[in-house]
């Protein structure tokens, strides 16, 4: 399995609504962090084995995103994992809105997605759609958030 991650500034929607996403955070968003692990089947089908491995996949996600997140925090930063399941945060007290962690991917990577069964999907230009996307948000500035990604990359293993 592999993960592949990118390090973005913040888009409209988030730099906006960060308040709504995160109530309790007093300082702005300036780092979006997309992390992707490929899956071992097609996500585009419900089925009990694309269940599992969803649920397989988010807890890998929950762990990774809080090595970062404790690195970031460690510095002095805010950092905060989505959870991809629910879209609130996980370690913050939830606002209003939920992010939408497909939609983030679209908007910055450029993927396309397809809709199976009401949902939206990406289309990873290799995985095709065995792929699980995860969003964090900092408050570092984006070359010292990869910079802390990076470091828990070295280290991580799934």
């Amino acid at each position: 399995m592999g993960i592949e991650y990118s390090v973005h500034i913040p888009s409209d929607f988030i730099s906006t609504n960060v308040c709504q996403l995160l109530p309790d955070w007093l300082v702005p968003v300036l780092s979006v962090i997309i992390v992707l692990q490929h899956c071992p089947v097609l996500l585009a089908k419900k089925t009990t084995e694309t269940e599992f491995h969803k649920q397989q996949l988010r807890a890998q996600s929950v762990q990774f995103g809080r090595h970062i997140v404790l690195s970031l925090q460690h510095k002095g930063y805010q950092a905060e994992i989505f959870d991809p399941r629910t879209g609130y945060p996980i370690l913050s007290q939830p606002g209003s809105l939920r992010l939408d962690d497909v939609a983030i991917v679209q908007a910055s990577l450029g993927y396309p997605l397809i809709e199976t069964g009401g949902c939206w999907i990406i289309e990873h230009p290799t995985w095709g759609n065995a792929v699980f996307p995860s969003v964090l948000l900092s408050s570092a500035n984006p070359p010292i958030t990869q910079a802390a990604v990076e470091a828990v990359m070295a280290t991580y293993t799934c």
